[in-house]
């Protein structure tokens, strides 16, 4: 875990307990000896659980054990370890997946396949199942509705600062709280969840309209930010329900109307996560939000924007500070989408730097160039070939993440 603290880093907000959530962390010594590194949760039962993972040809062993526990809908026990990813270990790794499984469904009286793990870290290392049994009935029985923030430090890898994100809103006039923490910085690529991501309400919502929501909300908020195109083995975002805010309605349909400020709030706090994760880009110091307008269709907009935020010209532009707008035109030309150079224009925050095949006739170098040092830079393709639109982030590319990648596993 990097010592310095991204210059992009947001202060960790003050989470309410979610009632029906408590949980504690500890120090197993998986690779850090000097700090904690397991979270576990319990949940009371009647919890449901949404979930949405990696596409990764390649998945962990939690993946492949959350996968199938999901069918269940229900939820008591969530472990999460970092400092191994437990991907890449066959047998062995699916041995330490069911043992982290039994040992939390005794925790928590409930079945295995109630319990979700989540695993991140270096790839391809055994997990010693010991190292669970040694904590875990210790951390059940501590207990507690807060403080969120350490969950959020337990579950850091290459993280510079904890991330987390909270709204209440009302369902029926009763007032229900969201809770999310999210770990990223490096490996982060939009292919569904990008990261480790832990969401809880206390709202009655049943499983399925919960996955719909949650598939839903993750197209504009976790499969819109990249850090450098690579999408882990070990993607995970899980949302938990527990019913029990008091005279909480019992939602059974994700087109209930009761449920729309919940979904603009769940939205809100996926986003939330989401921006944090590009802020903590391994060695960012800059946070870039690309905009695609003019496109053929959104799905397109949507590729072209990640052609932008995925170029290395681009991200590297950025951290020198480097007006050099002819990267962007590069990087639309290429993402084999439809495109007219002699249409497009391209913005750097509202400065137009190029417009119909050309260099804008107004373009002024010291203007651009001095947009270029804020900390947050907008770009802005306009495609001018209809209504498609798409908004991704991502960060610029230092040094410091080469340094960080270069020796990661000593």
């Amino acid at each position: 875990m990097s010592t310095a603290v991204s210059p992009l880093a947001v202060p960790f907000p003050d989470m309410p307990p979610i009632a029906g959530v408590a949980f504690a962390t500890a120090a197993a010594g998986i690779k850090y000896s000097d700090r904690r590194d397991v979270f576990l949760a319990l949940f009371q039962p009647g919890t449901t659980v949404a979930g949405v993972f990696t596409r990764s040809k390649c998945p962990s062993a939690p993946v492949d054990w959350c996968r199938a526990a999901l069918a269940g809908g229900s939820a008591r026990a969530l472990v999460v370890n970092s400092g191994n990813a437990n991907a890449f270990t066959g047998r062995k790794g699916r041995a330490t997946t069911e043992a982290q499984a039994a040992l939390a469904s005794a925790a928590a009286g409930c079945r295995p396949n109630e319990v979700f793990i989540a695993s991140t870290g270096v790839i391809g290392e055994p997990l010693d199942p010991a190292k669970f049994a040694a904590v875990l009935p210790d951390a059940a029985s501590r207990v507690a509705e807060g403080p969120w923030i350490d969950a959020a430090r337990a579950i850091m890898t290459t993280d510079t600062f904890p991330k987390g994100a909270t709204r209440t809103v009302t369902i029926g006039g009763v007032p229900v709280t969201i809770n999310g923490i999210a770990k990223g910085a490096g490996m982060i690529a939009p292919d569904m969840a990008t990261m480790l991501s832990f969401v809880a309400t206390d709202a009655a919502i049943a499983a399925p309209a919960l996955q719909a929501l949650l598939s839903q909300g993750v197209q504009h908020s976790f499969n819109a930010v990249t850090v450098d195109s690579d999408t882990s083995t070990s993607d995970t975002l899980l949302l938990f329900a527990t019913g029990r805010a008091a005279g909480a309605p019992a939602i059974t349909d994700p087109t209930d109307p009761r449920l729309e400020a919940f979904r603009v709030a769940l939205d809100e706090v996926l986003t939330d996560l989401a921006i944090q994760v590009a802020r903590d880009g391994e060695g960012a110091r800059k946070l870039l939000e690309v905009h695609v307008t003019g496109a053929a269709s959104d799905e397109s907009a949507k590729r072209v924007a990640l052609s932008i935020a995925n170029s290395p010209l681009v991200k590297t532009a950025a951290a020198g500070e480097d007006a050099n707008w002819g990267r962007v035109v590069m990087a639309v030309g290429k993402a084999g989408e439809p495109a007219d150079r002699d249409r497009l224009s391209i913005y750097f925050g509202d400065i137009r730097v190029a417009h119909e095949g050309e260099r804008d006739p107004a373009y002024s170098e010291a203007l651009a160039s001095a947009y270029m040092k804020n900390d947050v830079i907008v770009i802005r393709a306009d495609l001018a070939l209809g209504n498609g639109k798409a908004r991704v982030w991502t960060c610029d590319l230092t040094k410091e993440y080469v340094a960080i990648n270069g020796d990661y596993r000593s």
